[in-house]
């Protein structure tokens, strides 16, 4: 076996090498750097890799730099093509500016995500704005599945993004305001996050990397467990809302109805947030 990679030409590591996953149908081997690059390109490069060759992977990279020249060429002269997925549609030129601030941040919070998540983080432009800040992200699955997955905290929410080999990814919100604890089970090799809700627990797996998910929970874990000083908030925010005119709650409710229309807010997620808004009116 050629012990450097049939792209970049560097000399291939033991991890890139690892079980044969990144193998080619010609016996060439691609190194990690490589794979997490053409996969951009295809998404089926991550399950299928073995059903490709090196000649399949160089004409792919030559037809996205065409792609990309026609479009720079283009710029101005017609309107971004929609994205979509699943109930999300945004622009191209929207989509492109959101992924590359989301890009950004990774880079900045140092993340540690496993290339199985390439799924999962194309689907964050779709949820998080160019407002919303990313503030820790970490590899997690729900529990008893083998679906790959990110855990995503903002400011605001925390957001659960997982994706099986073949599928739609599927996409659960909590916002601040529905988790009441959050707790982390010690395990040597798959430590568990769980998210204590008013009604359930939902328990997160990780199982790509246990020091990873110990710097998630200790990134965040004082936005939900220090309950008196979360009381002072609420209450601190609840006094200032009384100057908060009329427009704005109803700005807020008009964009929380867009969130339940995209399918980010289920219905009760939609009337819990609703009736605190209202409130302020009072």
């Amino acid at each position: 076996m050629n012990n450097n990679c049939a792209l970049c030409t560097t000399e291939l590591t033991s991890m890139d090498t690892l079980l044969g996953a990144n193998k080619l149908s010609d016996g060439n081997v691609l190194c990690n750097k490589c794979l997490n690059k053409i996969s951009d390109i295809n998404d089926e490069l991550l399950y299928n890799l073995n059903a490709f060759s090196i000649d399949d992977i160089n004409n792919m990279l030559n037809t996205e730099d065409t792609e990309a020249t026609q479009t720079v060429m283009t710029v101005g002269k017609t309107l971004p093509a929609a994205i979509d997925s699943g109930s999300h549609q945004i622009s191209k030129e929207v989509y492109k500016r959101r992924h590359q601030k989301i890009k950004n941040e990774l880079e900045r919070l140092h993340a540690n995500l496993s290339v199985f998540t390439k799924g999962e983080i194309k689907e964050l432009p779709y949820l998080i704005s160019e407002e919303e800040q990313i503030i820790a992200i970490t590899d997690a699955q729900f529990v008893n599945t083998l679906d790959a997955g990110v855990l995503v905290a903002t400011p605001n929410r925390m957001i659960s993004v997982s994706k099986g080999m073949f599928g739609a990814a599927k996409i659960n919100i909590y916002p601040n305001e529905t988790i009441k604890l959050l707790s982390f089970v010690t395990h040597p090799r798959s430590p568990i996050i769980k998210l204590h809700l008013e009604e359930r627990t939902v328990e997160f797996e990780c199982y790509m990397d246990k020091e990873d998910a110990e710097k998630f929970y200790d990134t965040i874990k004082n936005i939900y467990n220090n309950p008196q000083e979360q009381s002072s908030k609420q209450i601190g925010s609840a006094k200032r809302s009384v100057s908060v005119s009329s427009e704005e709650i109803f700005n807020q409710l008009e964009k929380l109805g867009k969130l339940r229309e995209n399918g980010i807010l289920t219905d009760a997620e939609f009337t819990e947030q609703k009736k605190k808004l209202l409130e302020q009116l009072k």
